[in-house]
């Protein structure tokens, strides 16, 4: 009984693996589509667009992708190697992850959204007035 249902939770994360690279690459796609319908052509907007929108999709995936591992992780025999190489690829991914966030919103996820911009000083009775 539990061999069957070892095999279908293998089954199970094979799918969201594949669910994953789905996401990225038709992310691609979708990002071109949206970029060209919203600026009508490659322009610096279309190019900011097309990155935020993969860079997303990206992010997306690599969840998906650390879902999918940590199913198949789970209905094997649990080895200290198992173990470490699972680790060491939710390390990279969630690195890969983070450093994706960092990129398109230019702040950590624990940072509150108007924290990532620095406040510039004003200095009224600095300014010179032609």
């Amino acid at each position: 009984m539990i061999e069957v249902l070892a095999e279908y939770i293998d089954l199970i994360a094979k799918i969201v693996e594949v669910l994953g690279v789905l996401i990225m690459f038709f992310g691609l796609f979708y990002a071109f589509f949206r970029a060209f319908r919203m600026a009508g052509g490659l322009s610096h907007d279309s190019y900011v667009e097309i990155r935020q929108t993969v860079g997303k999709s990206i992010l997306l995936g690599l969840e998906v992708l650390i879902a999918a591992d940590i199913m198949a992780t789970v209905v094997t025999e649990p080895t200290l190697q198992g173990v470490m190489v699972l680790g060491i690829i939710v390390l990279i991914r969630t690195f890969l992850s983070l450093s994706l966030q960092v990129e398109l919103e230019g702040r950590f996820p624990w940072q509150k959204e108007n924290s990532a911009v620095p406040k510039q000083k004003t200095h009224s009775n600095n300014v010179e007035q032609p």
